[in-house]
């Protein structure tokens, strides 16, 4: 029998039937254990060599957590690749959805979350049971929207099971909002508010339609601008509360790459934002005086 086991066994043993021999109990200060005086001189050696060896595993284990620790609350995107085995200083061909995916979670605070993503051997459908989705792949399913987190353990849980997932911006709140429109009228207009020196945000493109990121509004305070104005492009989508953007490096709903037009500042905290009015007021400016009298932003 082994001599841990036959020790441990002996212990239970005397302890169990105290009472009845009246064993004397005696402290013998090994590592805070209250030892049997029935135990004899080697037993007692015996054991002070497994408790400690456990303890200096014990240590060895909390030692190795430690720097891990300090790197997850320090850097939780170089955690996140250490995690994902990937090495540092590597430079991947694509960004990976992983670091975009903590990058805004960790360095711009944006609530976000995984997409639905494609399923089949073609990926060609929309991995949610409609089988007539209309944006594939691009839409929350699960988790829920409301499930945006800016949690660097949960966006690096989310990527870790899933590390090809979409990137989702849930906008609103406390988060950027976005107007967006289609890509070609979205290039003739960012020209034209270029040339007349309008500071614009971060720009999101894909092949069909641009989103030009803006700081959060409130629905109320969209319905009062959008009243106001005797004319506004049909062709104009609003991302605010309740909603989502998806966001580069993921693949767009009707094929093609997510890209940034126009990146976020690459400077210290969030990226500065524009006002709502200020967006709307230059993107229907820009979009009167059109050939027949119609609008610059159609489709």
């Amino acid at each position: 029998m082994d001599p841990y086991e036959n020790c441990t066994n002996r212990v239970n043993l005397l302890l169990a039937d105290s009472d009845a021999k009246r064993v004397r109990v005696v402290k013998h200060r090994i590592h805070g254990v209250m030892w049997p005086s029935a135990f004899n001189g080697k037993e007692r050696a015996l054991m002070r060599e497994i408790l400690g060896r456990r303890l200096q595993r014990l240590r060895s284990s909390l030692q190795s957590l430690q720097p891990l620790q300090a790197l997850q609350s320090l850097h939780p995107l170089r955690f996140a690749q250490r995690r994902a085995g990937i090495k540092p200083g590597a430079a991947p061909a694509l960004p990976q959805p992983l670091d975009a995916a903590l990058t805004c979670a960790t360095a711009w605070e944006w609530p976000v979350l995984p997409g639905v993503g494609r399923a089949g051997a073609d990926s060609a459908r929309c991995a949610c049971p409609d089988p007539d989705c209309v944006v594939p792949g691009a839409h929350p399913f699960d988790p829920g929207l409301l499930a945006a987190t800016t949690d660097p353990r949960m966006v690096s849980w989310w990527w870790a099971n899933r590390p090809a997932a979409p990137l989702l911006l849930a906008t609103g709140g406390a988060a950027p909002c976005a107007v967006s429109l289609p890509a070609t009228a979205a290039a003739r207009a960012l020209v034209r508010l270029d040339q007349r020196g309008m500071r614009l945000g971060p720009v999101v493109a894909t092949p069909t339609r641009w989103s030009l990121l803006v700081a959060p509004y409130s629905l109320e305070r969209l319905g009062e601008l959008l009243y106001a104005k005797d004319h506004v492009p049909s062709s104009l989508r609003f991302h605010g509360e309740g909603g989502y953007l998806l966001l580069p490096p993921s693949a767009a709903s009707g094929g093609g790459q997510v890209r940034w037009e126009r990146e976020p500042s690459a400077a210290a905290g969030r990226p500065w934002l524009p006002e709502i009015e200020a967006v709307v007021d230059a993107l229907v400016e820009a979009s009167s005086g059109a050939p027949g009298g119609g609008s610059r932003l159609a489709y």
